[in-house]
């Protein structure tokens, strides 16, 4: 429904209208997703500093996958811990918390001389990592005007793949000119410490949820936030709506794990939020981002040519998100979702038969396959990575979105954590042929899956989203 008009039994809202505020919102966002550029350049570190890391700790191909799947399983608890905290603690201030885990698990990693403190370092890592996935897209999510919701919220993946970018972009050039040097792969790691430092400081002079606000009592607090992200009429009319909708649930307590699965609504809900993030993993987008310079080693390309091929499916992740952003607020989501979902189903087939038909040591093999990797990172990043994060974000109640939001990330990591720590061995066992067979068979399930159970939230407030998910209305929508 159009800005400015009214939705039966709703408070009307104001068009969004240009001036400071909006120059306010897109500061808060900015700075909020420092969070995602951590995020990325975290887990996109590790791509390049793997090889030179397990010469100097003397890691076996198992202790390599232990280094690098510990962020990956600690960010799955870190995403429920995040959730359920922010729900406490507010927003920012889990934020804020987060940013120290950041650098101190920084700091651990880099000073790191056993393969213990390591370990331990990329678990502080992972608990950040995983509570920033959780807690900054619902804190944008909330902040933003419902027309401009998507493309505000999906900023943050737009960072995570930043990030990444960076990360490879570092890994090439210190792995190029310093690598003759022991311990490169810990100046690799400590450049992350640089945003920890910006996210911590920013964060503190950004403001906190206006709905977390209200859902506390604490409306005066609430609307000078609005009132300096919105225009006064427009923030007044949030207020209202908001402040309604806190009366209809001022004797609900924040919902757990029981209350939900007495609810089949809730149940229902948060079904569909951890099969969406199980079906973003299963892709296998991560395992491209994490070990993408041994798939390319494995297609013909020596190690120092992969390191620097190794860049373009992060050039191209950052591109994608920037389209992704730019028809966030046009496109439905659940078109998107389908549209994603085929064009990596195809990439995954055309992978496997370029491996399976194009013999090993012909010049043309790593080309090739190269270029259909990006083809994949482009369409996951398009039409798949974005949409996810804004999707997991908007779909739950106030009352349950922590928990929701900590659940479904929760499983999208151990998801990431199992392929993370598995992948290598599933090409030593089938090659990437059959790797990325049985990746478009598993594409081609999940596309069955959103076109048949996911609803669509697109151009919603999340108040009527909420209404809709807590009677059930919105599974009888299209």
């Amino acid at each position: 429904m159009p800005a400015g008009t009214a939705r039966p039994g709703r408070v009307a809202l104001p068009p969004l209208t240009e001036g400071p505020h909006r120059r306010r919102l897109g500061l808060v966002a900015l700075i909020a997703t420092f969070g995602g550029l951590l995020f990325g350049y975290d887990t996109g570190v590790i791509n390049g500093a793997l090889r030179p890391m397990a010469a100097e700790l003397g890691l076996t191909p198992f202790t390599e996958g232990v280094a690098t799947s510990s962020l990956v399983f600690a960010a799955a608890i870190g995403a429920m811990i995040g959730g359920r905290l922010s729900d406490g603690w507010g927003r920012r201030k889990t934020i804020i918390a987060l940013a120290v885990l950041f650098f101190v698990g920084t700091l651990a990693v880099v000073v790191a001389p056993s393969l213990a403190v390591l370990v331990l370092g990329r678990i502080l890592l992972g608990l950040a990592v995983g509570g920033a996935s959780t807690v900054v897209p619902v804190f944008l999510a909330e902040l933003a005007p419902y027309e401009i919701r998507g493309s505000l919220a999906g900023r943050n993946e737009l960072m995570i793949v930043v990030g990444q970018l960076a990360a490879f972009v570092v890994n090439a050039i210190i792995g190029n000119t310093l690598g003759h040097l022991d311990g490169v792969w810990r100046i690799m790691f400590a450049i992350s410490a640089i945003p920890a430092i910006v996210l911590f400081f920013g964060m503190l002079r950004m403001p906190e949820s206006p709905r977390w606000l209200v859902q506390r009592g604490n409306v005066a607090e609430a609307r000078a936030v609005l009132a300096t992200v919105r225009s006064a009429e427009r923030a007044e009319a949030e207020l209202e709506e908001l402040a309604a909708l806190a009366e209809a649930e001022s004797h609900q307590r924040v919902l757990g794990w029981r209350a939900v699965l007495t609810n089949k609504n809730l149940v229902r809900i948060l079904l569909i939020g951890i099969g969406v993030g199980i079906a973003q993993q299963l892709t296998g987008i991560n395992s491209i981002m994490y070990f993408g310079q041994t798939v390319l080693i494995e297609s013909g390309f020596d190690e120092s040519a992969a390191l620097i091929a190794n860049i373009a499916p992060g050039i191209i992740a950052v591109i994608g998100a920037i389209i992704a952003l730019a028809m966030m607020d046009r496109l439905d989501r659940r078109k998107t979702f389908i549209i994603g979902f085929t064009l990596t189903t195809l990439s995954h087939l055309l992978i496997g038969l370029a491996s399976m038909l194009l013999p090993v040591g012909s010049a043309a093999r790593p080309w090739v396959i190269l270029l259909l990797v990006v083809v994949f990172v482009g369409s996951m990043q398009t039409f798949l990575n974005v949409a996810v994060w804004v999707y997991l974000s908007e779909i739950f109640p106030l009352h349950m979105r922590g928990f929701g939001m900590g659940i479904s990330v929760f499983m999208l990591w151990v998801t990431n954590g199992f392929l993370s720590l598995y992948f290598l061995s599933l090409v030593d066992t089938v090659g990437i042929t059959g790797t990325f067979f049985l990746f478009a068979v598993v594409g081609a399930i999940a596309l069955l899956f959103m076109w048949r159970w996911v609803p669509e939230t697109r151009g919603r407030t999340l108040e009527s989203l909420e209404e809709d998910v807590t009677t059930g209305a919105i599974y009888t929508q299209r």
